[in-house]
């Protein structure tokens, strides 16, 4: 049961599922991106050629700089051991979305890894998030 002490404060609750959000938004669109580079084109493309060809990569790199700046806020309020466990979550998420939204298949040895993911996230969770400890913040 968590007491007063061990809840998640909302400002790194948002923080971490907004990391979540934006990893699995960064996967899903990087993939349709590389998706829609012709087969043959993709050995002969430059990254610049690519990237004019297909604007979701500069989609994909303004999300990977809002993941940055979003991270940078989240480790300021949790421990690194704390919140990047948390994060894992969107692997659960970035697999559930491939299937939905790419048409891929999941294998049932992917279903028990997803399961084992989610319970080392709850796990994680339960052991409280830390963060800057006082004495640390006036040195």
């Amino acid at each position: 049961m968590l007491t007063a002490r061990s809840r998640i404060p909302i400002r790194l609750f948002l923080g971490l599922a907004l990391a979540i959000v934006l990893d699995t938004g960064v996967q899903l669109l990087w993939k349709t991106a590389v998706d829609s580079v012709p087969p043959a084109a993709s050995m002969t493309l430059t990254v610049e050629t690519a990237i004019l060809q297909q604007p979701l990569f500069i989609v994909v790199g303004a999300l990977m700089i809002a993941q940055l700046l979003n991270w940078l806020k989240v480790l300021a309020h949790a421990d690194l051991s704390y919140a990047k466990p948390i994060t894992s979550l969107s692997y659960v998420t970035v697999s559930v979305g491939s299937v939905i939204l790419l048409g891929e298949s999941i294998h049932l040895l992917q279903v028990a890894g997803i399961v084992m993911v989610i319970a080392g996230v709850w796990l994680v969770s339960r052991s409280g998030h830390a963060g800057a400890q006082p004495e640390m913040a006036d040195r």
